[in-house]
């Protein structure tokens, strides 16, 4: 396990090192959300079991996000086309708007029996402790799964969670989605 983890923190840390975006102004963001509310939501909280909630993610990996799609080393049927035509700005923008948002989890299990593989940036509860990584707290097990696959598949790739996945079997996977599925979470306008 630990071979798993210091590899993982190590280039997790080293990659959030590598997202020099533009700061956005997230009053910007707000004037630019009309198109992504419909399946994320206004505040970031997603409207459909197969869309992540993206509220209160850091503004770096958002942008990072955006920026893929936009450039197409991460492909999506909806996000490729919706991120074509946004600027830099624009992506620091909407980046900023849905990270001035804040995510708390709330553990409905003990904290001892969160995934191993997960916990050094993804937490036990699903907030994030890396700028590179995701919130994974209170999302569909859906999403999470093909995510998963996705990356064991080399569907969608990254240093640090291609290995991982590549080594999880489709029940493991599923234990993993089940347990950030099951953390409560809650999305709040940061005061």
């Amino acid at each position: 396990m630990i071979r798993i983890l210091i590899p993982a923190l190590g280039g997790a840390l080293l990659a959030g090192a590598a997202f020099a975006q533009p700061i956005g102004d997230p009053a910007k963001g707000r004037e630019l959300v009309g198109q992504c509310r419909t399946c994320h939501g206004l505040d970031g909280f997603a409207k459909i079991p197969i869309a992540p909630h993206i509220g209160g993610e850091p503004a770096a990996y958002l942008a990072n996000q955006l920026t893929a799609f936009r450039d197409g080393t991460r492909t999506h049927e909806m996000m490729t086309v919706v991120a074509k035509t946004l600027t830099d700005d624009q992506i620091a923008d909407l980046a900023a708007w849905y990270a001035s948002y804040t995510a708390t989890a709330t553990l409905t299990a003990d904290p001892a029996g969160a995934p191993e593989a997960c916990i050094a940036c993804h937490g036990a509860d699903g907030i994030s402790l890396v700028e590179d990584a995701p919130n994974l707290a209170g999302e569909t097990n859906i999403y999470i799964d093909t995510q998963l696959k996705a990356f064991r598949l080399g569907k969608r790739t990254h240093d640090v969670m291609t290995p991982i996945a590549s080594e999880l079997t489709d029940p493991e996977i599923r234990a993993l989605a089940d347990w950030y599925a099951a953390v409560a979470l809650t999305i709040e306008q940061t005061d």
